[in-house]
């Protein structure tokens, strides 16, 4: 039987108006240390997010996913952040914060590939 390797995601939600509490899934961040993996995706769907909240502007909330997906790759635009290690980034990713995107807790899971695990949790939780 093949190698598991251990990994660690979370959802990423928006909450569109914070007093409301309601959430959208946009995304999911997933880490494996095993396979030095870190890896961020995310949907935007407007419509959706207009009926939640037609105040929001899609622009700027992709930005903001941009910058998390810049600090997942570690590129060289990513800040202090973005030059951290691996489970650095994803500890960042994932934190508790009080803005319109927020993390679900961190869940565990075994995987073969972990980019195989975060395209099988993003379907089932974001899309």
């Amino acid at each position: 039987m093949p190698d598991k390797h251990l990994y660690e995601y979370a959802v990423l939600r928006l909450i569109p108006c914070v007093d409301r509490g309601e959430s959208i899934n946009i995304g999911v961040a997933l880490y494996c240390k095993s396979k030095r993996f870190l890896g961020f995706k995310y949907h935007l769907d407007t419509d959706r997010l207009k009926a939640f909240n037609k105040d929001i502007d899609p622009i700027e909330l992709k930005e903001h996913l941009l910058s998390f997906e810049k600090i997942c790759k570690g590129t060289a635009d990513s800040g202090l952040i973005g030059e951290q290690d691996q489970a650095s980034r994803f500890r960042w990713l994932t934190a508790r914060r009080s803005t319109i995107i927020q993390a679900s807790e961190v869940h565990p899971g075994y995987c073969q590939e972990p980019s195989e695990a975060i395209e099988k949790i993003y379907a089932k939780m974001v899309i």
